[in-house]
């Protein structure tokens, strides 16, 4: 059964508004918490929907498990690093900040050598961390600046010096959210005494072990993004959060599809804000705990079937692979034929001369020789990232060139 928001039944049942806002409130299912939005107090509520999301949620999280299991190393980091290349790109998108795939996959080869001096330098170094073991306090209000610090000031001082944090830990002023027209939908908590007291609720509700980690997660967004602690970077900081939370509850892939799958479904998720802002709401999350856990599902429904499907591929290209003429002559001619497969399939840019070199354990003079045979049957294709030459074999020429040896 369909989840209506109280806002919707003041206008579509006003006459059991109060009702239903009652048996909602003192329902056992409801989840109370310390905190109030719009002078009222906060609650939601475990619904039938709620409990399928979650379910599902758990339940495609461990065949995404299995599925990247069975993938081949190179592939499953180099499909991360995709990911996460799409994550921060679309997280900036969402905010109106301007960045391309290049631009995040030149800080990514500048950090490798502790550059930092590049912008979004701090934005992708915090999403790296996801796939780390490391772990990151988030039980204070001080803990939220050094994220935020770490993030994105830097960003949010090239883009306007006038929004950085004044405040002792957040803004000193006042801020408004505006929509596509310019019209205000949500004023953050001000003053600063206020942010900083509600924060420290928000984070306490985060910190209870005896809630649901995915509800904890959904609710601690929406709260965030009521609070408004800073006057700009308050969207990505908090997805950001979201996605390291959920990297510690689901495989780590997840948390690279959330500002992606938010992206798609941009409207479900500023309608479930507003509709929770709106006082008309009593304070009730349930809509924005269910839109966030729809987003959340559909992500990793989308990751196990872009995984599954190049997982397919791999091995229908790599059956074909065998028919190339020279394949036979040697074993790390198959070798590399199933890594070249791989970079065009799960990388953003190809396999590196060095990431080769590792795999297949030969000379860099051998490898030269290895590879000019896959370009001299045009199945090679180059590309330079930085300093480094990367390679994927073209897989519409692979199809030429054996499908009248697959089909004798």
């Amino acid at each position: 059964m369909k989840y209506d928001s109280l806002q919707k039944l003041f206008f579509k049942q006003p006459n059991d508004y109060h009702s239903v806002y009652h048996n909602r409130f003192n329902s056992e299912y409801a989840i109370h918490l310390d905190f109030d939005i719009q002078g009222f107090p906060a609650f939601y509520l475990r619904t039938p929907e709620s409990i399928d999301l979650l379910l599902n949620i758990h339940k495609m999280d461990k065949k995404v498990r299995e599925l990247i299991h069975s993938l081949p190393g190179i592939a499953q980091h180099q499909f991360a690093k995709r990911c996460l290349i799409d994550e921060v790109v679309l997280t900036n998108s969402i905010e109106g900040v301007n960045s391309t795939r290049r631009d995040i996959t030149d800080v990514l080869e500048s950090l490798k050598t502790q550059d930092k001096r590049k912008r979004f330098s701090g934005l992708v170094n915090k999403y790296l961390m996801l796939r780390e073991t490391d772990e990151l306090s988030i039980k204070t209000c001080e803990d939220i600046r050094l994220i935020y610090d770490d993030l994105v000031l830097k960003e949010v001082e090239e883009e306007d010096p006038n929004d950085l944090p004044d405040g002792l830990l957040f803004r000193k002023g006042s801020v408004n959210v505006y929509s596509s027209t310019q019209k205000i939908i949500h004023t953050g908590l001000y003053p600063e005494s206020k942010i900083i007291h509600y924060m420290q609720k928000a984070l306490d509700f985060l910190s209870n072990d005896e809630i649901e980690m995915l509800e904890r997660i959904s609710i601690f967004h929406y709260l965030f993004g009521y609070i408004h602690p800073f006057y700009n970077g308050n969207g990505r900081l908090s997805r950001f959060i979201s996605s390291y939370l959920l990297s510690k509850e689901l495989n780590s892939l997840i948390s690279y599809r959330l500002s992606y799958t938010i992206k798609e479904n941009i409207q479900l998720y500023y309608k479930a804000f507003i509709v929770c802002n709106d006082e008309k709401s009593r304070g009730d999350l349930t809509p924005f705990l269910l839109s966030f856990l729809e987003i959340v599902s559909k992500a990793i429904d989308q990751l196990y079937a872009a995984l599954q499907k190049r997982l397919e591929r791999l091995k229908s290209f790599a059956k074909m692979a065998e028919h190339i003429p020279f394949i036979s002559e040697s074993s790390e001619m198959e070798n590399i034929a199933y890594l070249l497969i791989q970079a065009e399939l799960f990388s953003e840019d190809g396999i590196t001369t060095s990431e080769l070199l590792e795999a297949t354990e030969v000379t860099p003079a051998t490898l030269r020789k290895r590879l000019s045979k896959f370009n001299s049957y045009q199945l090679l294709t180059q590309d330079r990232v930085g300093h480094n030459k990367t390679y994927r074999l073209n897989l519409k020429r692979l199809i030429e060139l054996v499908e009248p040896y697959s089909q004798q």
